[in-house]
């Protein structure tokens, strides 16, 4: 089964430990030497309206995915993936 970028964004990881709701796709990691995916970035969820800014995205390693059906993809793994902190801008140096 081919899959586009645009098509994963539609799609909603579920844990298939757990049965918990992760979210949708909003990114890829891809190693261009190899031209592969390495993992799947979720976006981290908006606190307060997005006023306090977001929580950490949730990255899931390529290897953990464990099957992409036609609205899911369930994702097998112990524990937490691994969280990944956005870096702020500055203030000062847009000036």
């Amino acid at each position: 089964m081919n899959c586009s970028l645009t098509e994963l964004r539609n799609k909603e990881v579920i844990n298939a430990t757990n049965g918990c709701r992760i979210g949708f796709v909003d990114d890829l990691e891809v190693n261009t030497c190899s031209a592969k995916i390495c993992a799947l970035i979720i976006y981290g969820r908006l606190k307060c309206f997005g006023l306090l800014g977001r929580r950490d995205d949730c990255v899931i390693p390529w290897e953990q995915i464990s099957l992409i059906g036609e609205d899911t993809i369930l994702v097998g793994g112990e524990g937490e993936f691994r969280p990944k902190r956005r870096k702020k801008p500055h203030f000062f140096k847009k000036f």
